[in-house]
């Protein structure tokens, strides 16, 4: 392979275990966004958010995401679910000339499951105390989101799918 896969999905879509699988079968690097960026700044995501606000956060977003795409190494990068969605993300994903985005589609129920039992350690849902609101929030998100999210070159349905079997479908749609 002699491009970089970028993976974007909503959040608790699979993309950090998806890029991981992914990178151990291909024998290549996997970067997670998130992690990348609370590496550089020494600080967590949620603390990020809470100490400087989450504009602070969108700009440093966009400075590394168009750090690591546009370094020549070949890897598996896995984004926050809202990056592409912010500035010229999704612009700055589409002209990166050796990268292949990939959108994890996953159903609003199978994310609402998800997320409902992690969203403590998720800053944008940790205030939603029932299903119904996470599934409303969820809803209307990926209502705005689907626009930015579809721009991808290939997109996977995830739902029911064990991660080894998405790996093998993303795969198979590189070769």
């Amino acid at each position: 392979m002699k491009k970089s896969v970028v993976l974007l999905g909503y959040m608790g879509s699979g993309k950090s275990s998806v890029a991981s699988l992914l990178a151990k079968k291909m024998n290549l690097q996997a970067i997670d966004l998130d992690q990348y960026i609370e590496g550089k700044e020494k600080c967590s995501i949620p603390e990020i958010f809470k100490s400087k606000g989450e504009i602070y956060f969108r700009k440093m977003e966009a400075s590394y995401l168009s750090e690591l795409l546009f370094d020549p190494t070949i890897k598996i990068l896995s984004l926050g679910g809202g990056t592409p969605c912010f500035g010229n993300n999704m612009e700055r994903i589409k002209s990166a000339s050796n990268t292949t985005s990939i959108y994890l589609s996953t159903s609003i129920k199978t994310l609402t499951e998800r997320l409902f039992i992690e969203k403590e350690s998720r800053p944008l849902i940790s205030h939603l105390k029932s299903k119904k609101d996470l599934e409303d929030f969820i809803r209307k998100h990926l209502f705005e989101r689907s626009f930015y999210y579809h721009q991808a070159d290939i997109a996977i349905e995830t739902d029911d799918k064990t991660t080894k079997e998405i790996v093998e479908e993303i795969r198979n749609c590189l070769l």
